[in-house]
Protein backbone atom coordinates (compact mmCIF):
# COMPACT_ATOMS: atom_id res chain seq x y z
CA UNK A 1 0.00 0.00 0.00
CA UNK A 2 0.95 3.15 -1.03
CA UNK A 3 2.21 6.15 1.25
CA UNK A 4 -0.93 8.51 0.07
CA UNK A 5 -3.09 5.22 1.29
CA UNK A 6 -1.95 4.78 4.35
CA UNK A 7 -4.72 6.42 5.91
CA UNK A 8 -7.28 3.83 4.39
CA UNK A 9 -7.85 0.51 5.89
CA UNK A 10 -5.99 -2.68 5.54
CA UNK A 11 -7.95 -4.49 2.99
CA UNK A 12 -5.46 -7.85 4.28
CA UNK A 13 -7.35 -7.32 7.93
CA UNK A 14 -11.26 -8.20 6.11
CA UNK A 15 -8.93 -11.10 5.28
CA UNK A 16 -7.95 -12.28 8.49
CA UNK A 17 -11.70 -11.26 10.01
CA UNK A 18 -13.28 -13.85 7.57
CA UNK A 19 -14.97 -16.14 9.46
CA UNK A 20 -14.07 -19.99 8.94
CA UNK A 21 -17.24 -22.55 7.72
CA UNK A 22 -17.54 -25.66 5.64
CA UNK A 23 -16.09 -23.63 2.83
CA UNK A 24 -12.57 -24.08 3.97
CA UNK A 25 -11.27 -27.97 3.66
CA UNK A 26 -8.85 -29.43 5.67
CA UNK A 27 -9.77 -27.06 9.14
CA UNK A 28 -10.74 -28.36 12.77
CA UNK A 29 -14.61 -29.18 12.81
CA UNK A 30 -14.05 -27.00 16.12
CA UNK A 31 -12.98 -23.68 14.20
CA UNK A 32 -16.78 -23.14 12.79
CA UNK A 33 -17.37 -19.47 13.67
CA UNK A 34 -13.68 -18.35 14.29
CA UNK A 35 -12.31 -15.39 12.51
CA UNK A 36 -9.33 -16.21 10.64
CA UNK A 37 -7.17 -13.63 13.00
CA UNK A 38 -8.56 -15.77 15.95
CA UNK A 39 -7.92 -19.58 14.69
CA UNK A 40 -4.20 -18.40 13.85
CA UNK A 41 -3.58 -16.71 17.32
CA UNK A 42 -4.94 -19.86 18.86
CA UNK A 43 -1.12 -21.77 17.46
CA UNK A 44 -2.95 -25.41 16.57
CA UNK A 45 -0.80 -27.92 16.03
CA UNK A 46 -1.87 -29.35 12.63
CA UNK A 47 -1.67 -32.83 13.79
CA UNK A 48 -3.66 -33.11 17.14
CA UNK A 49 -5.51 -29.77 17.41
CA UNK A 50 -8.53 -31.70 14.79
CA UNK A 51 -7.51 -30.68 11.64
CA UNK A 52 -9.01 -33.08 9.17
CA UNK A 53 -7.40 -34.62 6.18
CA UNK A 54 -7.14 -33.53 3.15
CA UNK A 55 -5.24 -30.56 4.12
CA UNK A 56 -2.86 -28.78 2.38
CA UNK A 57 0.04 -26.98 3.81
CA UNK A 58 3.16 -24.22 3.52
CA UNK A 59 5.97 -24.67 5.43
CA UNK A 60 6.21 -21.05 7.23
CA UNK A 61 10.37 -21.72 7.04
CA UNK A 62 10.01 -22.54 3.54
CA UNK A 63 8.33 -19.87 1.99
CA UNK A 64 10.48 -17.08 3.72
CA UNK A 65 13.70 -18.66 2.56
CA UNK A 66 11.82 -18.61 -1.15
CA UNK A 67 11.11 -14.73 -0.80
CA UNK A 68 14.45 -14.09 0.53
CA UNK A 69 16.36 -16.05 -1.79
CA UNK A 70 14.94 -14.33 -5.27
CA UNK A 71 14.90 -11.10 -3.28
CA UNK A 72 18.55 -11.28 -3.18
CA UNK A 73 18.89 -12.82 -6.95
CA UNK A 74 17.18 -10.32 -8.52
CA UNK A 75 19.07 -7.57 -6.57
CA UNK A 76 22.62 -9.32 -7.16
CA UNK A 77 21.93 -9.27 -11.14
CA UNK A 78 20.29 -5.47 -11.05
CA UNK A 79 16.63 -6.90 -11.79
CA UNK A 80 13.44 -5.52 -10.85
CA UNK A 81 11.17 -8.24 -10.17
CA UNK A 82 7.60 -8.39 -10.65
CA UNK A 83 6.77 -12.15 -9.85
CA UNK A 84 4.04 -14.22 -11.82
CA UNK A 85 1.15 -13.99 -9.03
CA UNK A 86 -1.42 -16.14 -10.88
CA UNK A 87 0.66 -18.73 -9.30
CA UNK A 88 -0.77 -18.48 -5.26
CA UNK A 89 -3.89 -15.65 -6.20
CA UNK A 90 -2.78 -15.36 -2.89
CA UNK A 91 -2.97 -11.21 -1.57
CA UNK A 92 -1.10 -12.12 1.59
CA UNK A 93 2.16 -13.23 -0.39
CA UNK A 94 1.59 -10.77 -3.26
CA UNK A 95 2.25 -8.42 -0.17
CA UNK A 96 5.17 -10.29 1.38
CA UNK A 97 6.65 -10.73 -2.24
CA UNK A 98 6.24 -6.94 -2.26
CA UNK A 99 7.91 -6.41 0.78
CA UNK A 100 10.83 -8.67 0.13
CA UNK A 101 11.46 -6.20 -2.73
CA UNK A 102 8.95 -6.95 -5.36
CA UNK A 103 8.56 -4.06 -7.76
CA UNK A 104 5.02 -5.33 -9.02
CA UNK A 105 2.89 -8.48 -9.48
CA UNK A 106 2.53 -9.93 -13.06
CA UNK A 107 -1.19 -11.40 -14.07
CA UNK A 108 -2.39 -13.23 -16.68
CA UNK A 109 -6.45 -12.39 -17.22
CA UNK A 110 -8.81 -9.52 -15.95
CA UNK A 111 -10.33 -11.06 -12.86
CA UNK A 112 -6.64 -11.40 -11.48
CA UNK A 113 -6.22 -7.91 -12.17
CA UNK A 114 -9.63 -7.19 -10.26
CA UNK A 115 -8.57 -9.54 -6.85
CA UNK A 116 -5.20 -7.71 -6.98
CA UNK A 117 -6.02 -3.99 -7.22
CA UNK A 118 -8.68 -4.90 -4.00
CA UNK A 119 -5.88 -5.91 -1.92
CA UNK A 120 -3.49 -2.32 -2.82
CA UNK A 121 -1.52 -3.47 -5.65
CA UNK A 122 -0.24 -0.41 -7.31
CA UNK A 123 1.80 -1.62 -10.03
CA UNK A 124 0.59 -4.47 -12.08
CA UNK A 125 1.81 -6.22 -15.39
CA UNK A 126 -0.32 -8.26 -17.36
CA UNK A 127 1.61 -10.99 -19.43
CA UNK A 128 -1.60 -11.05 -21.82
CA UNK A 129 -3.19 -8.96 -24.58
CA UNK A 130 -6.48 -7.31 -23.00
CA UNK A 131 -8.75 -7.33 -25.79
CA UNK A 132 -12.32 -7.29 -23.19
CA UNK A 133 -14.27 -4.80 -23.91
CA UNK A 134 -15.46 -4.32 -20.46
CA UNK A 135 -12.33 -5.44 -18.78
CA UNK A 136 -10.48 -2.43 -20.31
CA UNK A 137 -13.98 0.03 -19.27
CA UNK A 138 -13.15 -0.66 -15.90
CA UNK A 139 -9.09 -0.94 -16.54
CA UNK A 140 -10.09 2.62 -17.66
CA UNK A 141 -12.00 3.82 -14.85
CA UNK A 142 -9.23 2.58 -12.02
CA UNK A 143 -6.15 4.32 -13.86
CA UNK A 144 -8.59 7.61 -14.48
CA UNK A 145 -9.30 7.56 -10.13
CA UNK A 146 -5.57 6.38 -8.74
CA UNK A 147 -2.97 8.36 -10.43
CA UNK A 148 -0.12 6.14 -8.51
CA UNK A 149 -1.56 2.97 -10.44
CA UNK A 150 1.35 1.62 -13.08
CA UNK A 151 -0.11 -1.00 -15.97
CA UNK A 152 1.49 -2.69 -18.09
CA UNK A 153 -0.14 -5.25 -20.80
CA UNK A 154 1.14 -7.24 -24.14
CA UNK A 155 0.01 -6.03 -27.54
CA UNK A 156 0.79 -8.78 -30.33
CA UNK A 157 -0.97 -7.62 -33.02
CA UNK A 158 -2.90 -4.79 -34.84
CA UNK A 159 -6.72 -6.40 -34.49
CA UNK A 160 -6.21 -6.42 -30.80
CA UNK A 161 -4.61 -2.72 -30.71
CA UNK A 162 -7.73 -1.71 -32.81
CA UNK A 163 -9.80 -3.19 -30.09
CA UNK A 164 -8.15 -2.00 -27.41
CA UNK A 165 -8.55 2.03 -28.72
CA UNK A 166 -11.91 1.18 -29.68
CA UNK A 167 -12.96 -0.02 -25.96
CA UNK A 168 -10.89 2.62 -24.27
CA UNK A 169 -12.38 5.41 -26.74
CA UNK A 170 -15.41 4.40 -25.89
CA UNK A 171 -14.76 3.84 -22.12
CA UNK A 172 -13.55 7.88 -22.18
CA UNK A 173 -10.29 7.10 -20.85
CA UNK A 174 -7.92 10.35 -19.76
CA UNK A 175 -4.67 7.81 -19.18
CA UNK A 176 -3.24 6.23 -21.65
CA UNK A 177 -2.74 2.32 -20.99
CA UNK A 178 1.14 1.48 -21.51
CA UNK A 179 1.80 -1.72 -23.81
CA UNK A 180 4.85 -3.67 -24.68
CA UNK A 181 4.97 -5.92 -27.97
CA UNK A 182 4.96 -9.29 -27.49
CA UNK A 183 7.90 -11.03 -29.05
CA UNK A 184 6.67 -14.88 -29.79
CA UNK A 185 9.06 -17.42 -28.60
CA UNK A 186 9.01 -19.29 -32.29
CA UNK A 187 7.37 -21.25 -34.80
CA UNK A 188 4.52 -23.09 -32.94
CA UNK A 189 5.37 -21.35 -29.74
CA UNK A 190 2.20 -19.59 -27.90
CA UNK A 191 1.52 -16.23 -27.92
CA UNK A 192 3.61 -13.29 -29.76
CA UNK A 193 4.28 -11.32 -33.30
CA UNK A 194 6.69 -14.22 -35.12
CA UNK A 195 8.37 -11.54 -37.34
CA UNK A 196 9.99 -8.36 -37.27
CA UNK A 197 7.66 -6.19 -39.65
CA UNK A 198 5.41 -7.36 -37.79
CA UNK A 199 6.46 -6.07 -34.90
CA UNK A 200 6.71 -3.07 -36.54
CA UNK A 201 3.25 -2.63 -37.62
CA UNK A 202 2.18 -3.03 -34.29
CA UNK A 203 4.11 -0.42 -32.67
CA UNK A 204 2.70 1.38 -35.65
CA UNK A 205 -0.89 0.60 -34.71
CA UNK A 206 -0.03 2.21 -31.01
CA UNK A 207 1.38 5.30 -32.05
CA UNK A 208 -1.68 5.21 -34.06
CA UNK A 209 -3.83 5.24 -31.26
CA UNK A 210 -3.90 7.83 -28.51
CA UNK A 211 -5.06 5.55 -25.69
CA UNK A 212 -2.42 3.61 -25.63
CA UNK A 213 1.42 4.14 -25.00
CA UNK A 214 3.98 2.07 -26.13
CA UNK A 215 6.53 1.94 -23.29
CA UNK A 216 8.80 -1.47 -24.36
CA UNK A 217 8.73 -4.75 -25.38
CA UNK A 218 8.26 -8.52 -23.92
CA UNK A 219 8.19 -12.00 -23.97
CA UNK A 220 8.30 -15.21 -22.40
CA UNK A 221 11.14 -17.78 -23.18
CA UNK A 222 9.78 -20.54 -21.89
CA UNK A 223 8.35 -21.39 -25.02
CA UNK A 224 11.06 -21.55 -27.12
CA UNK A 225 10.91 -24.86 -28.87
CA UNK A 226 13.28 -27.01 -28.04
CA UNK A 227 14.23 -24.80 -25.37
CA UNK A 228 18.16 -25.22 -24.31
CA UNK A 229 20.42 -23.02 -22.63
CA UNK A 230 21.51 -21.45 -26.32
CA UNK A 231 18.35 -21.21 -27.65
CA UNK A 232 16.47 -19.44 -25.27
CA UNK A 233 20.17 -16.87 -25.20
CA UNK A 234 19.69 -16.24 -28.40
CA UNK A 235 15.95 -15.13 -28.65
CA UNK A 236 16.52 -12.80 -25.63
CA UNK A 237 18.88 -11.33 -27.73
CA UNK A 238 16.33 -11.17 -30.14
CA UNK A 239 14.18 -9.34 -27.79
CA UNK A 240 16.81 -7.02 -26.16
CA UNK A 241 17.31 -6.31 -29.95
CA UNK A 242 13.87 -5.59 -30.91
CA UNK A 243 14.12 -2.97 -27.99
CA UNK A 244 17.49 -1.16 -29.37
CA UNK A 245 15.61 -0.85 -33.13
CA UNK A 246 12.25 0.56 -31.20
CA UNK A 247 14.79 3.14 -29.39
CA UNK A 248 16.68 4.14 -32.47
CA UNK A 249 13.20 4.58 -34.60
CA UNK A 250 12.21 6.71 -31.46
CA UNK A 251 9.20 5.01 -30.92
CA UNK A 252 9.36 5.31 -27.08
CA UNK A 253 9.82 8.74 -26.94
CA UNK A 254 7.42 10.34 -24.22
CA UNK A 255 7.93 7.35 -21.38
CA UNK A 256 10.37 7.67 -18.50
CA UNK A 257 11.87 4.27 -19.34
CA UNK A 258 11.94 1.47 -21.28
CA UNK A 259 10.58 -1.85 -20.13
CA UNK A 260 12.42 -5.23 -21.77
CA UNK A 261 10.78 -8.11 -19.78
CA UNK A 262 11.05 -11.93 -20.18
CA UNK A 263 11.21 -14.79 -17.11
CA UNK A 264 9.71 -17.78 -16.17
CA UNK A 265 10.91 -19.97 -13.73
CA UNK A 266 12.81 -22.40 -15.95
CA UNK A 267 15.31 -19.78 -17.45
CA UNK A 268 15.51 -16.51 -15.27
CA UNK A 269 19.38 -16.97 -15.23
CA UNK A 270 19.54 -16.65 -18.81
CA UNK A 271 17.20 -13.79 -19.00
CA UNK A 272 20.09 -11.95 -16.20
CA UNK A 273 22.76 -13.12 -18.11
CA UNK A 274 21.09 -11.26 -21.56
CA UNK A 275 19.61 -8.67 -19.98
CA UNK A 276 22.99 -7.49 -18.53
CA UNK A 277 24.19 -7.12 -21.61
CA UNK A 278 21.44 -4.38 -22.61
CA UNK A 279 23.39 -1.47 -24.42
CA UNK A 280 22.60 1.81 -23.05
CA UNK A 281 19.45 3.25 -24.76
CA UNK A 282 17.74 6.95 -24.52
CA UNK A 283 16.39 6.10 -21.51
CA UNK A 284 16.76 4.57 -18.80
CA UNK A 285 15.73 0.42 -18.84
CA UNK A 286 13.22 -1.39 -16.59
CA UNK A 287 14.71 -4.93 -16.49
CA UNK A 288 11.91 -6.49 -15.32
CA UNK A 289 11.85 -10.57 -14.37
CA UNK A 290 8.54 -12.23 -13.84
CA UNK A 291 9.24 -15.62 -12.48
CA UNK A 292 6.28 -17.18 -9.83
CA UNK A 293 6.29 -20.20 -9.00
CA UNK A 294 9.68 -19.83 -7.02
CA UNK A 295 7.20 -18.85 -3.76
CA UNK A 296 6.44 -22.23 -2.92
CA UNK A 297 9.12 -24.24 -5.34
CA UNK A 298 8.07 -27.84 -6.07
CA UNK A 299 8.76 -31.69 -5.41
CA UNK A 300 9.11 -32.32 -9.23
CA UNK A 301 8.61 -29.98 -12.60
CA UNK A 302 10.06 -27.15 -11.01
CA UNK A 303 13.02 -29.08 -9.00
CA UNK A 304 14.32 -30.26 -12.10
CA UNK A 305 14.29 -27.45 -14.29
CA UNK A 306 14.81 -24.58 -11.45
CA UNK A 307 18.10 -22.44 -13.23
CA UNK A 308 19.72 -22.66 -9.40
CA UNK A 309 20.70 -26.57 -10.73
CA UNK A 310 22.81 -24.62 -13.19
CA UNK A 311 24.35 -22.09 -10.66
CA UNK A 312 24.43 -23.77 -7.51
CA UNK A 313 26.43 -20.99 -5.65
CA UNK A 314 23.52 -18.81 -6.00
CA UNK A 315 21.29 -20.68 -4.06
CA UNK A 316 18.58 -23.53 -3.97
CA UNK A 317 15.10 -22.69 -3.39
CA UNK A 318 12.97 -25.31 -1.33
CA UNK A 319 9.71 -27.19 -1.85
CA UNK A 320 7.31 -25.35 0.78
CA UNK A 321 3.91 -27.73 -0.08
CA UNK A 322 3.13 -30.73 1.59
CA UNK A 323 -0.26 -32.36 1.34
CA UNK A 324 -1.28 -34.61 4.19
CA UNK A 325 -3.82 -37.50 3.80
CA UNK A 326 -4.76 -40.52 5.24
CA UNK A 327 -5.09 -44.29 4.72
CA UNK A 328 -8.56 -45.20 4.71
CA UNK A 329 -7.85 -49.05 2.96
CA UNK A 330 -5.53 -51.56 2.65
CA UNK A 331 -6.93 -54.18 0.59
CA UNK A 332 -3.69 -55.96 0.02
CA UNK A 333 0.02 -56.24 1.08
CA UNK A 334 1.29 -54.19 -1.91
CA UNK A 335 -1.39 -51.58 -2.01
CA UNK A 336 -3.29 -48.76 -0.19
CA UNK A 337 -5.55 -45.75 -0.78
CA UNK A 338 -5.42 -42.41 0.83
CA UNK A 339 -8.04 -39.93 0.64
CA UNK A 340 -7.40 -37.57 -1.13
CA UNK A 341 -6.99 -37.48 -5.01
CA UNK A 342 -7.45 -35.01 -7.86
CA UNK A 343 -9.62 -32.47 -6.26
CA UNK A 344 -6.55 -31.80 -3.91
CA UNK A 345 -3.36 -32.77 -5.31
CA UNK A 346 -1.70 -31.14 -8.56
CA UNK A 347 -1.86 -33.54 -11.06
CA UNK A 348 -1.07 -32.01 -14.43
CA UNK A 349 2.64 -32.86 -14.91
CA UNK A 350 3.59 -35.42 -12.07
CA UNK A 351 1.82 -37.41 -9.16
CA UNK A 352 2.55 -36.37 -5.85
CA UNK A 353 5.48 -37.63 -4.24
CA UNK A 354 5.34 -39.74 -0.95
CA UNK A 355 7.89 -38.46 2.04
CA UNK A 356 6.23 -38.78 5.39
CA UNK A 357 4.22 -41.17 7.45
CA UNK A 358 2.74 -40.40 10.86
CA UNK A 359 1.86 -43.12 12.72
CA UNK A 360 -1.82 -43.31 14.12
CA UNK A 361 -0.88 -45.21 16.83
CA UNK A 362 1.92 -43.50 18.01
CA UNK A 363 2.11 -39.88 16.57
CA UNK A 364 5.99 -40.83 15.24
CA UNK A 365 6.88 -39.63 12.09
CA UNK A 366 9.03 -41.74 9.77
CA UNK A 367 10.61 -41.52 5.56
CA UNK A 368 8.16 -42.78 3.06
CA UNK A 369 10.71 -45.41 1.86
CA UNK A 370 8.82 -48.37 0.41
CA UNK A 371 5.18 -46.27 -0.47
CA UNK A 372 4.58 -44.79 -4.10
CA UNK A 373 1.59 -43.05 -5.81
CA UNK A 374 0.73 -44.42 -8.62
CA UNK A 375 -2.39 -42.62 -9.53
CA UNK A 376 -5.38 -40.48 -8.73
CA UNK A 377 -9.12 -41.04 -8.71
CA UNK A 378 -11.27 -38.09 -7.80
CA UNK A 379 -11.14 -38.23 -4.27
CA UNK A 380 -8.78 -41.29 -3.90
CA UNK A 381 -4.65 -41.54 -4.29
CA UNK A 382 -3.26 -45.10 -5.55
CA UNK A 383 -0.41 -46.52 -3.18
CA UNK A 384 2.11 -49.03 -4.09
CA UNK A 385 3.92 -50.61 -1.31
CA UNK A 386 7.05 -52.48 -0.96
CA UNK A 387 7.53 -55.83 0.26
CA UNK A 388 7.17 -54.98 4.19
CA UNK A 389 6.14 -51.74 4.48
CA UNK A 390 5.06 -50.86 7.44
CA UNK A 391 1.60 -48.46 6.69
CA UNK A 392 -1.54 -48.96 8.64
CA UNK A 393 -5.13 -47.49 7.68
CA UNK A 394 -5.68 -44.42 10.00
CA UNK A 395 -1.64 -43.40 9.28
CA UNK A 396 -1.06 -39.99 7.74
CA UNK A 397 0.63 -39.83 4.41
CA UNK A 398 2.47 -36.59 3.50
CA UNK A 399 3.08 -35.84 -0.02
CA UNK A 400 5.20 -33.07 -1.91
CA UNK A 401 3.50 -31.58 -4.82
CA UNK A 402 4.20 -30.68 -8.32
CA UNK A 403 2.95 -27.72 -10.48
CA UNK A 404 2.71 -24.63 -7.82
CA UNK A 405 0.07 -23.33 -10.03
CA UNK A 406 -2.29 -26.22 -10.00
CA UNK A 407 -2.02 -26.63 -6.30
CA UNK A 408 -3.34 -23.40 -4.97
CA UNK A 409 -6.00 -23.43 -7.06
CA UNK A 410 -7.57 -26.63 -5.33
CA UNK A 411 -7.55 -24.71 -2.08
CA UNK A 412 -8.95 -21.84 -0.76
CA UNK A 413 -7.38 -21.52 2.88
CA UNK A 414 -4.12 -23.12 3.13
CA UNK A 415 -2.35 -23.66 6.47
CA UNK A 416 1.16 -22.26 6.58
CA UNK A 417 2.63 -23.94 9.10
CA UNK A 418 6.45 -24.65 10.88
CA UNK A 419 8.38 -27.34 11.55
CA UNK A 420 7.30 -28.47 14.73
CA UNK A 421 3.42 -28.52 13.25
CA UNK A 422 2.60 -25.13 14.59
CA UNK A 423 -0.08 -23.35 12.54
CA UNK A 424 0.65 -20.13 12.55
CA UNK A 425 -1.41 -18.57 9.74
CA UNK A 426 -3.77 -19.21 6.84
CA UNK A 427 -3.54 -18.56 3.42
CA UNK A 428 -6.06 -17.00 1.29
CA UNK A 429 -6.51 -17.94 -2.08
CA UNK A 430 -8.83 -15.95 -4.87
CA UNK A 431 -9.14 -18.08 -8.34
Amino acid sequence: MTADRLDEPDPLDALAQERVDFRFKGLPPEAEGATVADLAARRLNLFTDGFTTPVLTLSAERLEHNLALMETYATRHNLTFAPHGKTSMAPQLFRRQIEHGAWGITLAVPHQVRVARRFGIERIFLANELVDAAALRWLAGELDADPSFRFVCYVDSVRGVELMQAALSEAGATRPVDVVVELGAGVGARTGVRTEAECAAVADAVAGADRLRLVGVAGYEGEVPQADGDRVRAWLRQLVALAVDFDRAGRFAGVEEIVVSAGGSAWFDAVADVFAEIPELTLPVLKLLRSGAYVSHDDGHYRHLTPFNRVPEEGALHPAFRLWAQVVSRPAPDQAFINAGKRDAAHDLDLPEAQAVRAARTGAVRDASGVTVTGLSDQHGWLRLDNGTELEVGDWLGMGLSHPCTAFDKWQLIPLVEADGTVVDYIRTFF
